[in-house]
């Protein structure tokens, strides 16, 4: 039996496969480009249940409607091995088959205990942060990244993680200190710059934040499509913040949008910004179309809820009405479906935010907002950070204010301009509600 990287067992006679194994671990928590050869490494070495596991979780990160059936070949390979190897390697093949059969409480169950038993296993803890990132579980993420932190100390890529659930958990000064240590110790890790740029958005330090991404942003180019887009976009949210509108735009073209359009991940960038310039009076032109244009095929795969509302909208605002509506309709059939274990973040949340999102843009204001207000509290549940549902309350608090709910209106933006007091379109927001 050969070790990789991490000293973790893999039950193979393989050098190459283990190879192909620290390839994509290195890749996968670096944010990179180098999958082919653990995809090589499965098909060559069918009786690896880490090759086969690794490979099968690779397939459920395209977040395409056939996602899972990719998937599936691996999984069913890595079981028929499952009886000569490890508990680790058995342990983690089982997080990653829950995770495809879509039972999202036992692959969260099953990455908790891998990370106590096993936190050297910085991948699979790495997945099971990702995991719980989409179930809104913050004290999960962090709970992981501790683990992981305990037993890697001298990793950087422990630091950048352990940071990014410091920050979700609002431990910002925890946050920041981590990031940047992992950035001490390799000057590389995008994960860790992401975290502290959330830290300095959350508090409102823009220029600082803004100073912070583009001192680095040198690093992003050999990145994956998300994770060079995702990052860009915090760049282009503290343009926004300084007015700098013209610098945001320019950003979206040149780095947000136009990577890997057919992406998941890219389009939520996508969508997310445009729908935050126009929120702040910015024309964009005809940018919502050629969105609209990757969002269509998107409409029945309903592989994640804050995926569909992102498409939802993008649709929508590009006046792809016939799209939006099988979009709509296909949502709330399949959340009629779905495990017990879902039902909140499909039925409760997902649901009466689509409606919302639709009664905004037709320009029914008061059913948005009231939709939108009930929801809120909520909306962790169907994941992404503070950052990106903040987008909501935007929207949430552009409804009141055009349905005439001043009072409202004002409690919300007092709320945000204690936060970030620095911010000049809150403060323009409160003079406008104050007048």
């Amino acid at each position: 039996m050969l070790t990789d990287a991490q000293d973790l067992p893999v039950t193979t006679e393989r050098p190459e496969t283990v190879d192909a194994i620290d390839r994509f671990v290195h890749s996968f928590l670096g944010y990179g480009m180098d999958f082919q050869p653990i995809l090589d490494a499965a098909e060559d070495d069918p009786a690896c249940v880490v090759a086969q596991a690794h490979a099968a979780a690779l397939m459920l990160f395209a977040e395409t409607g056939d996602a899972a059936d990719k998937a599936k070949p691996y999984i069913r390979r890595g079981i028929e091995a499952a009886q000569q190897v490890t508990e680790r390697e058995r342990l983690y093949l089982w997080t990653i088959s829950t995770w495809a059969a879509g039972d999202y409480g036992m692959a969260m169950t099953a990455h908790k205990a891998l990370a106590q038993k096993y936190p050297r296993d910085l991948a699979a803890i790495k997945i099971g942060q990702v995991r719980a990132f989409s179930l809104g579980d913050s004290a999960g993420i962090l709970s992981l990244g501790e683990a992981g932190l305990a037993a890697n100390a001298e990793n950087h890529f422990a630091h950048g993680m352990i940071a990014f659930g410091y920050e979700q958990c609002h431990r910002l000064r925890e946050a920041e200190a981590a990031g940047r240590k992992a950035v001490d110790m390799d000057r590389r890790d995008p994960w860790a710059h992401h975290a502290v740029a959330h830290v300095m958005e959350t508090e409102g330090r823009i220029d600082e934040g803004l100073a912070w991404m583009q001192g680095l942003a040198d690093t992003w180019e050999n990145c994956n499509s998300f994770m060079y887009t995702h990052n860009w976009w915090h760049v282009a949210l503290f343009h926004l913040d300084r007015d700098d509108h013209a610098a945001a735009l320019e950003t979206y073209d040149k780095r947000v949008w136009g990577r890997l359009k057919e992406y998941s991940q890219d389009q939520v960038n996508a969508v997310s910004l445009l729908a935050r310039l126009q929120l702040r009076g910015v024309d964009v032109g005809d940018r919502w179309a050629d969105v609209a244009n990757y969002l269509a095929p998107r409409t029945d795969e309903h592989v994640d809820p804050f995926l569909d509302l992102h498409y939802l909208y993008g649709l929508a605002k590009a006046g792809r009405d016939a799209e939006a509506m099988r979009l709509i309709t296909s949502l709330v059939a399949h959340a009629g479906k779905v495990k017990p274990v879902q039902q909140v973040m499909w039925q409760q949340v997902a649901v009466p935010t689509a409606r919302a999102l639709i009664s905004y843009i037709l320009g029914r204001f008061d059913e948005a907002a009231d939709l939108l207000g009930q929801v809120l509290p909520n909306l962790h549940r169907i994941g992404g950070s503070h950052a990106q549902r903040d987008l909501f309350e935007q929207i949430h608090l552009d409804a009141l204010m055009r349905a005439g709910r001043t009072e409202q209106a004002r409690a919300i933006v007092e709320r945000r301009l204690a936060r970030r007091p620095n911010i000049a379109h809150i403060k323009r927001l409160a003079e406008r509600l104050a007048a």
